[in-house]
Order: structure tokens, then C-alpha cells, then sequence
């Protein structure tokens, strides 16, 4: 396992799809996706934990769908998560949202922002201030946090526009991004919520950085053995199910 530098950045539970996975990965609708997925360890066989979205947050962001409470808005909890650890062991976490109307928000929705996105609001154990409008992701990359997530909105998101579209976004907004994370040893994560209901629930994962080994890779994860890999990275405590799921350690330079 190596030693990653200052940022985990990850995409959204990374776009929320109602397409399935064979729609994005290896087709021309996801270009940029899909040089990602070359550039990096591309999973082809990652999977959702649920339906419909906001559990498949909850459980990446606290390794448990809290009781699998479907699209509701709003929800309080204080279990363990991955941001209140990243804080306890000294670390920085910071969660930014495209359309959050405020520092802090709670709210369930404005415009094309909706919070069953965005899972570190319903934490009472994570700050206010660690919830960011996208507008204040940094172009000094040495800034970021230890771990930072990027929700896009629903326009962006593959939920209400287009595969394109949402490609078009994560490449205008992160494009330096990626190329800065290559020579500083940072790694991004790519992933989905959920796929379009169809059997086995598989999604694309793309994991990519400079630690990464590029290629394929077969092996049966979901959402918490995602979460336990991040833990991992920080030697952190591992958060409910996390605790009973393998560390992804196959792609590792």
C-alpha cells in the first residue's frame, strides 16, 4: 500500500447514472472517462451495494446505508464516517458540491442541487465548514485537503443531462487536476452511486494516479471495500461494514 500525498480526490459517488455500465465504459459517449480508465485501474467488476442513490452514499461515505432510508431528505446521524476519521487522526476532509447555495447548507434542494448527493451534510460529527460550494475548489492544488470529494449537480451527473455532458464536466473541471496529481503523488477516484436497475448493480470504478498500475481489474469490490482502501491509506479505524471487506491492494505500483 503506498503512501499517498495530500489528496484523495473523488468524483462523485462520482456520476449517478440510469444507464448502465457497458454505456460508458469503452463507448464514445464518455472520451475523457474512458482515457482515464486506460490511464489508470479501470474495475470491471465494481458494484453498488442498493438502490436507489442515497444509500449508496451513505454507505461509501460511513460503510452502512443507515438503515437504507431511500431518497429522503433530511437525515441526521453521528456514526463514524470517513470524514469524522480523517479529523480524529489530525487529517482534513472537505466535501464540495456543485449548486451548494451556502458554506454549511442543509438544505435538501436548490436548483440543480440536491443533498441526498452530497452524504457528509446529514453528519453531525462532520463541520459545517467542511461542506464547500464546487466553487471554492482550489486551483493551488497544494491547498487541498487530505481527502476531498467533488459532487457535480444533477445537470452534470449523468442524472438529468447526458453521458457527454457529464464527461465534458469532470474533464473542464479536473483535467489539471489530473495532470498536476501525477507528479504529486495524488490519486483520483472515479466512481457511481448505482446503475440504471439493472441485474448485479455493476458500475465503473476508475481508480488513477501515479501510484496506480494501469489495466484491468476483475476482482469483486463494492462501495465498502472502497471505503476500507481510503481507511487504509490513512490508517484509519474501519467504519461498519468496511471492517469486513478486503483492502483493494492489487493495483498498487
Amino acid at each position: 500500500m503506498p503512501c499517498i500525498n495530500l489528496t484523495f480526490c473523488f468524483v462523485r459517488t462520482a456520476f449517478r447514472i440510469f444507464r448502465s455500465y457497458q454505456q460508458v465504459i469503452g463507448t464514445h459517449y464518455a472520451p475523457y472517462i474512458n482515457t482515464l480508465a486506460d490511464e489508470g485501474a479501470s474495475f470491471t467488476n465494481a458494484h453498488a451495494v442498493t438502490h436507489p442513490s442515497e444509500p449508496n452514499y451513505l454507505a461509501l461515505f460511513s460503510g452502512s446505508t443507515q438503515g437504507d432510508p431511500g431518497d429522503y431528505c433530511p437525515l441526521n446521524y453521528s456514526v463514524a464516517n470517513l470524514a469524522s476519521e480523517l479529523i480524529a487522526a489530525g487529517k482534513k476532509f472537505t466535501g464540495f458540491a456543485e449548486g451548494l447555495p451556502a458554506v454549511g447548507s442543509k438544505v435538501c434542494k436548490s436548483g440543480e442541487y440536491a443533498r441526498k448527493h452530497v452524504p457528509w451534510t446529514d453528519f453531525s460529527n462532520v463541520p459545517s465548514t467542511d461542506s464547500q460550494p464546487f466553487t471554492s475548489f482550489p486551483t493551488n492544488f497544494t491547498t487541498l485537503p487530505t481527502v476531498a470529494w467533488v459532487i457535480p449537480d444533477l445537470k452534470n451527473d449523468m442524472h438529468d443531462g447526458s453521458i457527454q455532458q457529464a464527461d465534458t464536466w469532470l474533464q473542464t473541471n479536473l483535467e489539471n487536476y489530473v495532470t498536476w496529481a501525477k507528479t504529486h503523488n495524488s490519486l483520483l477516484i472515479i466512481t457511481w452511486d448505482e446503475n440504471d436497475g439493472v441485474a448485479g448493480n455493476q458500475i465503473p470504478t476508475i481508480f488513477v494516479g501515479p501510484m496506480v498500475k494501469p489495466g484491468k481489474y476483475g476482482e469483486n469490490i463494492n462501495h465498502y471495500n472502497v471505503l476500507r482502501t481510503l481507511e487504509a491509506i490513512y490508517k484509519l479505524p474501519y467504519a461498519g461494514n468496511s471492517a469486513s471487506v478486503r483492502t483493494i491492494t492489487s493495483v498498487w505500483q
